[in-house]
């Protein structure tokens, strides 16, 4: 469910491309030096931007390291680090090491499922370092399994779920931005499942898998695109309106950036494929 957070690069300037892939780098770093090459390997986009937002809220100052990259040879690579990178780390593996046990539920993909047993470690310590957060991860999971498994049609009921998960998430600390910082991670939480299921409709229709765009498909077949876009749209209006009531300065360009065009990069994708299948050359 990770990779719908991202950036636009196009519309970045030079400046927030370097610093937006300096926070990228260093979360790896993090990973590696946490977790070794296993946590590496889930290094995704979505908790770059978690990084980049706690940063600017609570104005962190950054260690700056240059190292080279074996995925990338030649050149020197730059990684900032600071408390909110160590902490989206943590809650990389934590995320991670659940999608991996559903994946293994759901399709004894066994690949996954190693890679789950070694981040077991790992996991159990974040998990004690972090019980808030592990706990609302963990119900989570087991109230989504339960969702799915009666096929709930209440799209606003199952997509809440990864809301009030992302939420809990995001409230970093429990201080005066826990509140608007877990109404930022809930809508998000949102959209990211609601994207999810959305990229994934065709492919659960042919697999007889459960897909909560079921119902409104069904009901509005002419309108479905339209209503789903509206969906989506108003899940990533409420998250911006979030993040405008936060002082954020530091970064507040990368932030809109991608809130406003990177998260519907995917979205963007899926219509022109959509739109490829309908008029073959």
């Amino acid at each position: 469910m990770f990779g719908y957070i991202y950036v636009n690069k196009k519309d970045l300037s030079d400046e927030n491309k370097k610093q937006y892939q300096a926070y990228y780098c260093g979360l790896c770093h993090v990973l590696r030096r946490s977790s070794g090459v296993r946590g590496q390997v889930l290094l995704n986009y979505d908790m770059t931007f978690l990084i980049i937002l706690l940063t600017g809220l609570y104005e962190l100052q950054n260690e700056e390291l240059k190292f080279l990259c074996p995925m990338h040879p030649g050149r020197k690579k730059l990684a900032y680090v600071n408390e909110a990178s160590r902490y989206a780390g943590d809650m990389n593996i934590l995320l991670s090491y659940n999608n991996l046990i559903d994946d293994w539920k759901d399709d004894r993909n066994y690949p996954k499922h190693v890679l789950s047993v070694m981040l077991k470690k790992d996991y159990k310590r974040i998990s004690r370092k972090y019980p808030r957060q592990a706990k609302a991860v963990e119900k989570y999971m087991s109230r989504l399994e339960q969702l799915e498994a009666r096929k709930e049609e209440n799209i606003d009921a199952v997509a809440g779920l990864t809301g009030e998960m992302l939420g809990d998430v995001f409230a970093w600390k429990d201080d005066i931005w826990a509140e608007e910082l877990h109404c930022l991670g809930f809508y998000m939480g949102k959209f990211i499942y609601l994207m999810d299921a959305y990229e994934d409709l065709e492919k659960d229709r042919k697999k007889h898998e459960y897909n909560p765009f079921y119902g409104l498909e069904r009901d509005n077949p002419k309108d479905f695109e339209t209503l789903s876009r509206l969906i989506l749209t108003s899940m990533m209006s409420e998250c911006a309106k979030s993040f405008e009531r936060l002082p954020v300065l530091q970064h507040a360009d990368i932030i809109r950036n991608i809130l406003y065009s990177g998260v519907w990069s995917k979205y963007e994708y899926l219509q022109e494929k959509k739109k490829k299948r309908r008029n073959p050359k």
